[in-house]
Order: C-alpha cells, then structure tokens, then sequence
C-alpha cells in the first residue's frame, strides 16, 4: 500500500483548507468586503462541493479513470486559483471562488475511493492515512496565523497557492489501485437512497454541517473582535486538530469497539454543548479552549466514522458517487446553507447568537441517526 504516497496528497489538501477556512473570511474583510457578503462568498465555495463532487463521481465511475480525474481537477485548482490576484470586487472573486471551489472539491472525494481501494480489507486503518490531513492543517494554521500577525492577510492567497501546487505534484505520485470487482456493488444508487437508514444518515451528516457553517466563515473574526490575536486563534485553531489527530490515530480500535452508531451519537451531541459555549462565553479563553477540544469529536470522530459507513453503504460500480453525495450533502449543501445562515444571523443578531442557533442543527442530526441508522451495529 503506498501510505507515504497517499497521506502526502491529504497533508497539502488540508493544509490548504487550513490556510482557507481560519483566514479567508480575515483575507476577504480586509479587502473591504462585509459580513453578509463574505457569508456569500463562502456560500458560494461551499456550494460547488454541491455540484462538483457527483458530476465528477459519476464521470469516474462510468470511466474509471478515478486518478487521472484526480489529477486534472488538482491541476486546474491550481491554475484557476490563481485568478485571485488579477480580480477585484465581488463578482469577480466570486467567479475566482467558484471556479476554483469546482476543481478543488471534486478531487478529495475520489482520493477516498482510491485511499479505500488500496486499503481493501483494512478499511479500519483509513484514519492512519487521513491523519495527516489534520497534520497539515496543524502546521498550517498556526504558522498562518503568525505570518498574518507579521505580514497581512495579503499573504494567505500566496501560500494557499504553494499548497495547491503540493496536491497537484503529490497527485502524480499515486499509483492507480485498479477498479474493484463489479460483483461488490450493493445495488443502484437510487435504489440505496430510498432505504430509511442511509437517507437519515445523510440527514444527519448535512445537519452537522450546517451546525459547522459559523465556525468555519466566522470563527477567526469572531475571536479577533473579541480581542484575540491571530496568533491565539491559529493556536485554537491547532489545538482542535492536534486531538482530531489523535482520534484518527486511534479510530480503527474505537470502531471496532463502539461501533459508527454510538460514535456518531456521541459526536452529535458534543457538537450541540460546543456551539453553546462558543456563542455564550467569547470573552472566556479556558472555555473557548475546551470547546475547540471538543472539535476531536464534532468532526474528527464524526467524519472518521462516517466516511466508515460510507464505504459500506456504497460499494463497486458506485462508490465514486457515494463518496461524492457523502461530500456534496454535508460538506457542500451543510456547509454552504450554514454559512449563508450564519452570514444573515451575524448582520442581524449579533455573533454570539449565530454560534448558539448553530446548536439546533446538530441536534436534528442526533435525531436522525438515533431514530435510524445502524441500531444492530453491523459497521
């Protein structure tokens, strides 16, 4: 199994969210742009992981030309990306995002059908390999979160640019695992999505999305208005991806013993007590650091044993687009319908309020998976 391959192309993908989601909202202030239309912006980012994923998916399931889609889809990330620095005013850097969103979020759920076709049987051990993800975004952010202190925000699209160059060369590293056998495929997609389980399963992931979308567009701003440094709020930032490493580390064992069920429940209801204390208690940093502690669970934990279930829910001929519904509906359509939520909340009920309404969504997510999904633990 190429593991040192594969775990490099996870290291700079998120290595570049780690540059985008604490400092994008910081880099689009300070080009002048307001709340409400910054929420619009990463709207509009979040949104192509609506589309992108399942057209791209679906391409590669009909060809199986799953890595050289992965490789075309890293190269034009970086290309389009690179408009950023000749456009100005909303509608062009909304057409820079978009373009950009729609070849960057069509990579990452095929690099998992890939990452799971080399892994076969030890499905278990993906969250060893996904690990490094969140080591990317470790180093990333608090070394951003300096440089901005230092330098600007001027220097967050310039570095997001190497790490995108680091997907694209990383990408042609990785061998091709081959098609798996046609007889794997559990059925039609269609067919899959009208059983209970998996539709409030889905339900589930996109209501914890939608629970993220503040966090993700206005976190960093919410703790610089509240007097903290971006240094500080790298650190925060890091903090909670230093433990959701630790939880990947150990992922195949709490898998194996608790079941994705009990994970997922687990995991929804410390996303509702983490949205509390970070909309009630701002000016609070001990707080503020246990609640970033929680993000271990809220999206480590959560994702790892999703991401399982996915892969025993959809299989063969279907798995690209399984993976790319799993991406599209919680970190496209959550993402995006949170932060344009999050984007009016913020212009009209203040910060604090935005973070404790994110409280809600993750319990509807709770609901879904304890009234359905999984209730024999067979994943």
């Amino acid at each position: 199994m190429p593991y040192w391959r594969l775990s490099s192309f996870y290291f700079f993908y998120f290595a570049a969210l780690g540059a985008l989601i604490p400092f994008w909202g910081l880099y689009l202030k300070d080009r002048g742009f307001t709340p409400l239309a910054i929420g619009e912006l990463m709207a509009i980012l979040m949104a192509t992981k609506i589309v992108a994923p399942n057209l791209w998916g679906w391409i590669a399931d009909r060809t199986g030309a799953r890595l050289s889609m992965v490789r075309l889809a890293s190269l034009l990330t970086l290309l389009t990306f690179s408009g950023i620095f000749a456009v100005d005013g909303f509608w062009g850097i909304a057409l820079v995002m978009a373009l950009f969103g729609f070849f960057w979020n069509a990579s990452l759920p095929q690099i998992e059908v890939i990452t799971f076709n080399h892994l076969g049987p030890r499905a278990r051990r993906y969250a060893t390999i996904r690990l490094w993800g969140s080591i990317g975004f470790i180093i990333a952010v608090p070394a951003l979160g300096a440089a901005v202190e230092r330098i600007g925000t001027q220097v967050v699209p310039e570095l997001v640019l190497v790490f995108y160059a680091g997907i694209w060369l990383s990408s042609l590293a990785i061998p091709d695992p081959g098609r798996p056998p046609v007889e794997q495929s559990p059925g039609s997609l269609s067919g899959l999505l009208r059983q209970p389980e998996i539709a409030a399963f889905l339900t589930a992931c996109f209501f914890m999305q939608v629970s993220h979308g503040a966090f993700y567009v206005f976190y960093s701003l919410y703790l610089t208005e509240a007097g903290y440094s971006s240094t500080t709020v790298g650190a925060l930032w890091a903090w909670g991806v230093v433990l959701e490493v630790l939880v990947f580390w150990r992922m195949h064992h709490l898998l194996a013993r608790f079941g994705a069920r009990r994970i997922l429940l687990v995991s929804l209801g410390l996303a509702v007590l983490r949205w509390l204390l970070t909309g009630g208690f701002a000016a609070n940093p001990v707080l503020q650091l246990f609640a970033q502690t929680l993000h271990a669970a809220t999206f480590g934990a959560f994702h790892a044993a999703a991401i399982h279930l996915v892969h025993h829910y959809f299989s063969g001929r279907i798995q690209g687009r399984g993976q790319a519904l799993y991406s599209s509906l919680s970190f496209g359509a959550g993402v995006a319908v949170g932060s344009l939520l999050s984007g009016v909340l913020w212009s009209n009920a203040g910060a604090g309020f935005t973070f404790v309404l994110s409280a809600p969504a993750a319990g509807l997510g709770w609901l879904a998976i304890w009234g359905w999904v999984d209730k024999e633990r067979r994943y």
